[in-house]
């Protein structure tokens, strides 16, 4: 692991040294920076997520973990003593850093697998509404005629396609939570 205090911090940035600080923190499984100013702990963020182009996550408590958490891709505010700045300004929040295991590999998971099957779900029934369209341009004879008013197309996708997306949003869990919490490996499977 590497440890990195602010001054060390300062020291990097004025410097020039923003390569290699990457170079030697690609090198360690974990990289802390302690004792830093929230303007350190953001360019700390911005410096990975354009450098190495990969996706960033900030996990803060305080006021002064809020401008890190909006440079990362995904923040995560923990509610807490210091306050509830970290929370306003996060994607997420969670009440103790405990739950950030099941944030990550129960709801992640699920979160992306409900995803996946939506856009397959749209792509079907655009799909399956476009084709209708298509055949029917032939049957009259491409006159440009609309094959079903207006309000019935909006009630079609107001009411009666609008109920499979948010079943499978609330209901649907493809593997159960303590089997994800077992066996981390699942959450790459999705991907």
């Amino acid at each position: 692991g590497l440890v990195v205090d602010g001054r060390t911090l300062n020291v990097i940035f004025q410097g020039g040294l923003e390569e290699k600080f990457l170079e030697l923190a690609q090198l360690c499984r974990s990289v802390l920076c302690c004792r830093s100013t929230p303007l350190h702990k953001s360019m700390v963020a911005k410096l990975i997520r354009r450098q190495l182009k990969v996706m960033t996550l900030s996990i803060g408590d305080g006021a002064n973990d809020v401008s890190m958490i909006q440079a990362a891709n995904v923040g995560i505010g923990i509610s807490g003593q210091e306050g509830m700045q970290a929370v306003m300004a996060s994607d997420f929040a969670i009440s103790r850093f405990k739950h950030l295991k099941k944030l990550l590999l129960v709801h992640g998971h699920w979160c992306y697998s409900r995803l996946a099957k939506m856009v397959i779900y749209f792509f079907y029934k655009n799909v399956c509404y476009v084709s209708l369209l298509f055949w029917y341009q032939f049957f009259c004879g491409f006159s440009g005629t609309a094959m079903v008013d207006y309000w019935q197309m909006i009630f079609f996708n107001l009411f009666f396609t609008s109920v499979p997306p948010l079943l499978v949003g609330v209901l649907d869990k493809d593997v159960s939570a303590e089997t994800l919490l077992h066996l981390p490996e699942l959450y790459k499977s999705g991907q």
